[in-house]
């Protein structure tokens, strides 16, 4: 019989393989670069009221640099109990990073904190022998959560091969796909698809720049003759770390649609350009995402949610053009931000 713990375990990985909205968790400082703990609260708060599932800290939306400096701890703790003041189940993803024995180490302390699942970010150092083994290793503490990451934010190519061979290991349990490359994007899908896990290894969008078509696409792919449909059920993105509510409703709208709900698919249609043009300009595609941090701190800045843009690195902050791009789409799409509700909840959550 299950015992207790690996019942709970066995809850939160249907409720991660159902969809979830998962946002990438920002890191709140204070103006001299400390962690501002109201604000870091105020934010999850925000995050579990709105309607996420789940939460992904100490992921690249964090700041990696977060990992070297002593925060890591104390700033997963805070996610994992102000989360459990919700009363309901909130999956919680850690992000790890660096060489085997450091992402082992850093899995072993969110195991401890109550996190459920690792999202393992690339290691350059690695080729992709090693990373299959740190990837094992990493599966021995936790459930893996697989990151295709981007090159211009640390990430690398990986072969289609790759995430077979990834996908096949029983503790794999789902990937982020955040390669921002439609080619790259079927390598993953195939790769699922010829482990024969396309039913347990759950697909999560993390590709910004194409949300909604993501969600609400149901591909068919085709491998030793054989037609699997697999799809995107949910999305852990650092574009979710912002206007949380509305991206709640909207992949509820993309299952509506993946049912066959016409309507649905094409209000979505409708919208995934507004979606892919606002996250152009919070994430600086421009300037090669140099901007992507702060863009997402301002967002959070004119809601109230954070005191100001800072980061980790003093010298990271919007790009030349950006807050324009930024004031821009601030005004196009009032849609897809969720104002009203930050504006009624923000004194309690800062409470």
């Amino acid at each position: 019989m299950l015992g207790t713990a690996s019942k709970a375990q066995t809850s939160v990985r249907d409720l991660f393989r159902r969809g979830l909205v998962i946002p990438a968790h920002p890191l709140a400082l204070t103006q001299d670069r400390r962690l501002d703990e109201r604000r870091q609260r105020a934010l999850t708060r925000y995050y579990v009221e709105a309607g996420a599932g789940g939460l992904a800290v100490g992921v690249h939306t964090t700041q990696f640099a977060l990992h070297g400096g002593g925060l890591f701890a104390p700033v997963l703790e805070l996610a994992a109990s102000t989360a459990k003041e919700s009363g309901r189940e909130v999956v919680l993803v850690a992000g790890a990073t660096g060489p085997t024995r450091q992402a082992v180490a850093e899995a072993e302390l969110a195991r401890s904190l109550g996190y459920h699942m690792v999202l393992l970010s690339p290691h350059r150092e690695l080729d992709e022998e090693g990373l299959l083994a740190r990837a094992r290793a990493v599966g021995e503490v936790l459930p893996v959560i697989g990151f295709y990451l981007q090159p211009a934010v640390g990430g690398r190519p990986l072969s289609r091969d790759f995430w077979t061979r990834l996908a096949s290991i029983e503790s794999v349990v789902g990937v982020k796909v955040a390669p921002f490359d439609r080619y790259r994007t079927l390598d993953v899908l195939h790769g699922v698809v010829r482990a024969g896990r396309a039913g347990e290894v759950a697909l999560y969008t993390g590709n910004d720049d194409h949300i909604l078509a993501d969600l609400i696409t149901s591909h068919r792919v085709v491998v030793d003759g054989r037609q699997v449909e697999v799809e995107f059920v949910g999305g852990l993105l650092g574009q979710w770390a912002v206007w949380v509510r509305r991206a709640v409703e909207l992949l509820e709208e993309a299952k509506l649609a993946r049912t066959g709900d016409d309507a649905a698919v094409r209000r979505l249609l409708g919208l995934d350009g507004h979606l892919t043009d606002a996250n152009a300009a919070i994430f600086d595609s421009a300037n090669g995402f140099r901007g992507c941090i702060p863009g997402i701190h301002e967002v959070l800045r004119r809601q109230g949610l954070l005191a100001g843009r800072w980061c980790l690195d003093p010298e990271e902050d919007l790009s030349p053009g950006q807050l324009a791009e930024i004031d821009r789409i601030w005004a196009a799409y009032p849609w897809l931000r969720d104002d009203d509700f930050v504006a009624q909840g923000l004194d309690r959550w800062l409470a």
